[in-house]
């Protein structure tokens, strides 16, 4: 049972941080977006073909380049491409080596801790000149839950994984509450770059305009997070940001058109794009079962009977409450694209939801995908009586249950 509860618990972590969708830009976007607003960055360019790659190289005057593929994971450094180059970051020392590298990076899928086997596609690098780090920092801005706002977190342990530094030295994380409508001071900026160690007055005020304007990007751009690491103080004495991380609100869509037209659907799951075009809430998980079900929280709670009786959800999909015949049978599509889906699982509460629909969209699904595999149904409220007897009438292979335990259990066992 124990071991259950865990799994239980696992799945309903995975559906619950899948529906927090944010958009995510590439580097050379997010470098872009930092530079319109002041911020120092190493000179970088973007290059979408060998040819571009060779130009961008030539470009800079010298010959003391990296190039760094652009994908939408981390571990890039340590990624293999999936025909057989090793590292997603080299450094370049000519425009033909330039153009050599990037003709093994781009049209390949890089595979890195992050993207799992599959990997995702190159469709761009970007050269950057190389700046020579004296000192590096780690700062990010962010909502706080436990502040119910946004902070400044900052560390002078910069290069490398925060989660680490916090795990093993906690006071080497400074977190700062920022005013949502002021945003941060000089004053509160430099007494920041002074915690992290910036020693002259020069050094403390380009640290303090960075933070100042990074907090201006996460509230002017709807952000939920900006995360700059490493943050470097240079051998030759400047404050620059070496790399960038960006999430966005996809609420706020409507009024960051600008931001949403760099989404690159390429390196984001087929099945969550498809549908989101049905606006069909979807996250693709491991297992062997499909789950179509209405409500965010009856969904997880059906994983977790799922998961209770030995299954292992193949997604999470939340139809909604406006769900038509169409987007049922719109998600049956998506469901059946996995080859690890053994049996399908829908449960209904009809409160908003007309159960009648749901039958009409399964039925028509059924017969026009030539379902092959078993179905499992389970209807409850509004119109059930007639679904019931539409599923019936149909003569189709389609097993109805009214309790949840039973109908999870005989979901879990026939996908098994």
């Amino acid at each position: 049972m124990l071991a259950s509860l865990r799994k239980v618990g696992s799945f309903a972590r995975a559906a619950s941080a899948g529906q927090r969708r944010f958009l995510s830009i590439h580097e050379y976007q997010s470098m872009d977006l930092l530079k319109s607003y002041g911020v120092p960055i190493p000179k970088s360019v973007a290059a979408k073909s060998p040819a571009e790659a060779f130009k961008a190289a030539k470009s800079f005057g010298h010959d003391r380049l990296v190039i760094k593929a652009q994908v939408l994971a981390g571990g890039r450094g340590k990624g293999t491409f999936d025909n057989g180059f090793q590292g997603g970051v080299h450094m370049v020392d000519s425009p033909e080596q330039a153009k050599d590298i990037a003709s093994k990076m781009i049209g390949s899928k890089l595979i890195t801790k992050q993207t799992g086997a599959r990997g995702r596609v190159c469709n761009a690098v970007m050269l950057a000149e190389r700046r020579q780090p004296a000192h590096e920092y780690y700062v990010a801005i962010l909502n706080d839950r436990a502040s119910q706002g946004v902070v400044l977190v900052a560390s002078a342990q910069g290069g490398m994984n925060i989660e680490e530094v916090a795990a093993k030295d906690p006071d080497a994380i400074i977190t700062t509450p920022i005013s949502f409508a002021n945003g941060l001071s000089k004053a509160e900026a430099i007494e920041i770059a002074k915690k992290l160690g910036f020693k002259d007055e020069k050094t403390q005020s380009e640290a303090a305009d960075i933070f100042i304007n990074l907090y201006r990007i996460f509230k002017e751009k709807d952000a939920t997070q900006i995360e700059i690491n490493p943050m470097a103080l240079t051998t030759d004495g400047e404050v620059l940001c070496m790399d960038a991380k960006f999430g966005f609100d996809d609420n706020a869509e409507f009024r960051q058109l600008d931001i949403f037209a760099l989404r690159d659907i390429s390196q984001e799951e087929p099945s969550e794009v498809r549908a989101q075009k049905h606006a069909l809430n979807f996250i693709k998980l491991d297992g062997s079962v499909g789950c179509l079900v209405n409500g965010a929280g009856l969904a997880m709670a059906t994983m977790d009977v799922l998961a209770l009786h030995g299954g292992e959800p193949a997604n999470f999909l939340d139809v909604g409450g406006g769900a038509t015949p169409e987007t049922v049978k719109a998600a049956f599509e998506i469901l059946l694209e996995d080859p690890k889906v053994k049996s399908i699982f829908i449960n209904i509460f009809g409160g908003i939801m007309r159960c009648d629909y749901i039958a009409e969209g399964v039925i028509t699904a059924t017969k026009e995908l030539q379902l092959d595999i078993p179905l499992i149904v389970r209807l409850k409220g509004t119109k059930e009586a007639e679904a019931k007897e539409m599923i019936r009438k149909s003569g189709l292979k389609i097993e109805a249950f009214d309790s949840l335990d039973d109908a999870a259990e005989r979901a879990s066992r026939l996908a098994d």
